[in-house]
């Protein structure tokens, strides 16, 4: 790394949604082939975390996401492009679906599946983090939303 190169990780949210034991995932085209995730994405500037979560689950699903505790925040380095990420990702509920709304470039659809279906897809699983972050809901980690502060 070169004396003018900074090194960041890239700032990510992610939106744990569980409704009638099923949870709420995104098929999408990546540079390696099709690949199912959280909705999900990058935090932008001037955006708090939790606008972000939001912004990132309508785009992606078509509904609105109410962020109800932070799940956890997972640092993960991409073995393909060597880029590292912190998610941060958060418990919510989801209403309002908008059918019509045109989702996400690269977004195929909103897809529920069940804890079953997710683990034997875990091959097609866009990172770790999805299958990580679904078993740590299952295993009733929380936190409340208070413990990020956006200043």
């Amino acid at each position: 790394m070169t004396q003018d190169t900074q090194w960041m990780p890239h700032a990510t949210v992610a939106a744990i949604v569980e409704q009638d034991g099923k949870f709420l995932l995104v098929e999408e085209s990546t540079d390696r082939g099709n690949r199912f995730n959280q909705p999900a994405g990058h935090l932008e500037d001037n955006e708090s975390l939790l606008q972000a979560v939001v912004r990132e689950t309508l785009e992606e699903t078509a509904y609105q996401f109410e962020p109800q505790a932070l799940l956890g925040i997972y640092h993960w380095k991409h073995e393909h492009n060597d880029t590292t990420y912190l998610r941060f990702a958060y418990i919510g509920s989801v209403n309002n679906h908008q059918p019509l709304l045109a989702l996400d470039e690269g977004i195929i659809r909103a897809v529920w599946m069940t804890i079953d279906e997710i683990r034997s897809k875990h091959l097609l699983l866009r990172s770790p983090q999805v299958l990580s972050c679904i078993e740590d809901y299952l295993r009733g980690q929380k936190f409340p939303l208070s413990v990020v502060t956006h200043l």
